[in-house]
């Protein structure tokens, strides 16, 4: 009789290496998750507490150029008599 060669097997045996890999890479990937869930929550703590700031930035923005409006038609004015 002739054997058929047997391309690749899976084993039902996990050795202890294994199961510590897994163990280390799982523990590994909470403490990361965690540790990056934390930095999200700080990230936004900041952002809630500049977004007034940016607002009236915004704000001043808007009339520093209505203000720069103004100014031209009274130097225009001026110009003009």
């Amino acid at each position: 009789m002739t054997e058929r060669p047997h391309g690749w097997r899976i084993d039902r045996q996990i050795t202890l290496g294994v199961l510590v890999t897994l163990a280390l890479q799982t523990a590994g990937g909470l403490i990361w998750a965690g540790a990056t869930s934390e930095r999200i929550r700080h990230l936004e703590l900041r952002v809630e507490a500049t977004a007034p700031v940016y607002e009236r930035i915004a704000r001043l923005e808007e009339n520093s150029a209505y203000t720069r409006l103004a100014l031209e038609r009274i130097e225009r004015r001026l110009a003009g008599e």
